[in-house]
C-alpha cells in the first residue's frame, strides 16, 4: 500500500523532495534502507535485530509499502521452513545513494549538539566559552 498523492498538483507532488517524501516517509522507512543497504539480503527477523524498536506490525507494513513503491525486492524460498529474504532493488540502491548527504548532514549535526553547539551562528562552543566555577579549597577536600 502506497502512499496517496497530494492533491492541487498536476501529478499530485508539489516538487522533487515531496515525491520523495512521499516513499521514505515514516519514522522507519530510512532506517530499513539503511539496514538493507549495510547488511544485504537481510530476513525478516534480521531486519527487526537491526532495528530496536520496530514492532513486527511496523515493520512488515513498510517492507510492504517499500516493495509496492519498487524500492524493496522480497524474495520468497519454497523451503521448510518458509524463508523470505529482502534487499534493495536497483531503484533502492540509488534511493539510499541519494540519502548519504542527508547522512553526513545528521552526523555532523548530531555531532555538533554532542558538543553543545546548537547556536545557529555557526560558532562552535568550547570549553573556553563555558563559565568556571572556583571550588572553595574545604568543598574540594569532603569529596574525596
Amino acid at each position: 500500500m502506497t502512499t496517496l498523492n497530494r492533491p492541487g498538483a498536476p501529478d499530485g507532488h508539489v516538487c522533487g523532495i515531496d515525491a520523495a517524501m512521499e516513499v521514505i516517509g515514516g519514522k522507519w522507512k530510512v532506517l530499513i534502507l539503511w539496514a538493507l543497504d549495510e547488511h544485504p539480503p537481510r530476513r525478516f527477523g534480521e531486519l527487526r535485530r537491526l532495528l530496536p524498536g520496530v514492532t513486527e506490525k511496523v515493520l512488515a507494513s513498510h517492507l510492504r509499502e517499500l516493495e509496492a513503491d519498487g524500492i524493496v525486492r522480497r524474495v520468497s524460498y519454497e523451503e521448510v521452513p518458509p524463508r523470505v529474504e529482502y534487499s534493495l532493488t536497483d531503484d533502492g540502491i540509488r534511493l539510499n545513494a541519494a540519502l548519504v548527504p542527508l547522512a553526513a548532514w545528521g552526523s555532523e549535526r548530531a555531532g555538533a549538539e554532542r558538543a553543545g553547539a546548537r547556536e545557529h551562528t555557526g560558532h562552535m562552543r568550547t570549553a573556553a566559552d563555558e563559565p568556571v566555577t572556583p571550588v572553595p579549597p574545604t568543598a574540594a577536600r569532603g569529596r574525596a
